[in-house]
């Protein structure tokens, strides 16, 4: 089984000695399980071939579906994605948020083509959470990628998990380490936009809703 750490209630200041123990995980190739800004989340190194394998196999997910990537700021973001002027708008406003943005993916490309199904787009967000933002950060600090595969930790088709010893339950041996940061707020996953198409689609809807961008997208249109 994994190493689960519980860090509810406790102070960033606390918890940094943990996080760093998390950072070394995904240097080592290891996969974790974390708190997200809705729901719990796993994932790894994005650079690293074998540990993609294990998430697609570990989750039982269609290789023809990418994987989500989570960063630590917009110049992450920047180094594997184009913005236009909408995913700007929006990335301005819900970031660090609930809002995940479906952009075209930059060539030549850190990300290994598997993590995005050898599509020409890529899926990424800025995490509001304390606990993987933070990560994230240690990350960059220490001279890596600032970014993460961040898909939902759940077996393809099934609830998405709520909290660390749900996870521990869930997956038994698979995932290397479990941070515990309490049950999830919300039930519901973060909301998904494509910004690729001439007109932006909703892939997903999670906690934000339509009518919660409805703004940016009106000001986009009168601007195209």
């Amino acid at each position: 089984m994994g190493f689960l750490i519980k860090l509810k209630g406790k102070k960033l200041e606390e918890i940094k000695p943990y996080l760093e123990i998390a950072v070394d995980n995904i240097i080592e190739g290891k996969i974790i399980a974390f708190p997200t800004d809705s729901v719990y989340g796993m994932g790894g190194d994005p650079q690293n071939l074998n540990l993609i394998d294990r998430i697609y196999n570990i989750k039982f997910r269609d290789r023809s579906k990418g994987l989500l990537l989570l960063v630590s700021d917009i110049e992450e973001a920047n180094k594997v994605a184009e913005f236009n002027g909408l995913a700007r708008s929006l990335a301005k406003k819900f970031w660090p948020g609930l809002l995940t943005l479906i952009l075209k993916r930059k060539e030549p490309n850190i990300i290994p083509q598997e993590v995005t199904a050898y599509k020409d787009t890529i899926g990424l967000r800025i995490p509001k959470n304390e606990i993987i933002l933070n990560i994230l950060k240690i990350l960059k600090s220490r001279g890596f990628f600032g970014g993460i595969i961040g898909t939902s930790a759940n077996y393809s088709g099934e609830p998405p998990s709520i909290s660390g010893d749900e996870i521990a339950k869930k997956f038994l041996s698979p995932i290397d380490l479990i941070i515990d940061g309490g049950r999830s707020k919300s039930k519901l996953p973060t909301t998904i936009i494509d910004c690729t198409t001439k007109k932006p689609e909703f892939v997903r809807i999670g906690n934000l809703k339509e009518e919660d961008l409805q703004d940016i997208l009106m000001i986009e249109n009168k601007g195209s």
